[in-house]
């Protein structure tokens, strides 16, 4: 199981290179069946993966300008200060037994892994739904909805916190709607955000966590390893092309777990 689930590392970072996000929401399922992790240290791991691939990956946006400083000042403030507070207190202070149904009771990891697939089925549906036709991009004079820029980093903060992913399919859509980025930069400047984020929501996991840095330098290092792969592979293959057969893997992954934790456990 541990081979599969570093060739598994291997396909997280073929996604982030290939399309250019998505991966991560592979993450803690591989962490949890592959390597029999516990949820709640899973979704600590996932944080630390995730943040860094996403430093890896946003090297290339960097390096074509595709990465608007400002915009992920804005939106990141409020996404980095809600993952550290989920990390810090919210996530310590779910009870380890949470509720029972007759002989079913929803254990703090059953629940995290719950959130998880449903949140996973919400990013199935943004990669399979078709994109409209790419236009012209014409420049647009940029400007903040201050507010709503506020509501969704936090709202994606307190999801990242929580199950460990990313939430570049949420933070992507905000950028291009709230921030008039154009769509190739709101993915750069996405993952300067998820990286940040997610760092900072790890290292303010609780004190009483203990790391395996070795074993989590070994999945970091397979995952860099596929996004290389995943960037060489994206110059003879349209990325955009597989993204919808990526979604529809991410949607039954995410009903396999409901399943496998609500009837199979």
């Amino acid at each position: 199981m541990d081979i599969a689930g570093y060739l598994a590392s291997i396909f997280i970072g073929v996604a982030l290179g290939l399309i250019g996000g998505g991966g991560s929401i592979l993450t803690v399922p591989v962490l949890v069946y592959l390597f029999s992790i516990d949820a709640g240290l899973a979704t600590a791991y996932s944080l630390f993966i995730v943040g860094t691939t996403s430093v890896v990956g946003s090297f290339s946006y960097f390096k074509k300008g595709l990465v608007n400083i400002k915009t992920a000042v804005v939106f990141g403030i409020p996404s980095i200060i809600s993952v550290f507070l989920t990390r810090a207190y919210i996530v310590p202070a779910i009870p380890q037994e949470i509720f029972s149904i007759g002989n079913f009771t929803v254990t703090k990891s059953i629940l995290l892994m719950l959130l998880f697939a449903v949140l996973m089925i919400f990013a199935s549906y943004s990669m399979i739904k078709k994109d409209k036709p790419v236009t012209e991009e014409t420049p647009q004079k940029q400007k903040f909805n201050y507010p709503l820029i506020l509501v969704e980093g936090t709202v994606v903060g307190i999801l990242t916190g929580l199950v460990g992913a990313g939430g570049g399919f949420l933070i992507i859509p905000a950028l291009v709607l709230l921030s008039k980025l154009p769509m190739k930069e709101a993915v750069g400047t996405s993952l300067v955000i998820i990286a940040a984020k997610s760092l900072i929501g790890f290292f303010g996991e609780s004190g009483d966590t203990i790391i395996d840095w070795i074993f989590l330098s070994k999945v970091i290092a397979f995952a860099i390893v596929g996004i290389f792969i995943g960037m060489a592979l994206s110059k003879r293959i349209n990325g955009a092309k597989l993204k919808p057969a990526f979604g529809w893997f991410v949607l039954v992954m995410g009903i396999y777990i409901i399943i496998k934790e609500t009837l199979l456990s």
